[in-house]
């Protein structure tokens, strides 16, 4: 049966990476894309509330402009048709009051992403290997 994903995440790049990297495993899936936590919304839900999208997994990224995600986390845990939805945070964040809020919205899983530690820039290669690594996790929830 075809998982759907829903990716909420700003940089393109770590959106390609995650492409990429779902593309390497053979899995069923369709992956729908959102930049900030409002675009996400508004795929989930129409403006009189009725469920347009109903996601298996959501990757959520935090550190996004507009709605950020612990913004995003919350509305969507307040909706009774969309509470339930699994929920993997996937940030550069290893900020402890950050982990608190989203453990605390249930999220299934907390993943930091890697980063170049010399100069703190994203390594797409880091990326593909942390995704290819907690993938199965992901769909086996």
């Amino acid at each position: 049966m075809k998982k759907v994903i829903l990716l909420v995440e700003d940089d393109e790049l770590d959106v390609i990476s995650v492409e990429r990297s779902l593309k390497k495993n053979d899995l069923d899936y369709e992956l729908y894309t959102a930049y900030n936590g409002i675009e996400a919304m508004e795929m989930l839900k129409s403006n009189n509330g009725e469920i347009k999208l109903h996601p298996d997994v959501i990757l959520l990224d935090l550190n996004m402009p507009k709605m950020n995600g612990i913004e995003f986390l919350k509305a969507l845990r307040k909706d009774e048709k969309l509470k339930d939805i699994k929920v993997f945070v996937m940030t550069t964040s290893g900020d402890e009051a950050d982990r608190k809020t989203t453990e605390q919205l249930g999220v299934s899983g907390y993943l930091i992403k890697p980063l170049n530690f010399n100069n703190n820039s994203k390594r797409t290669d880091s990326m593909d290997g942390f995704f290819q690594f907690h993938i199965r996790k992901i769909f086996a929830s």
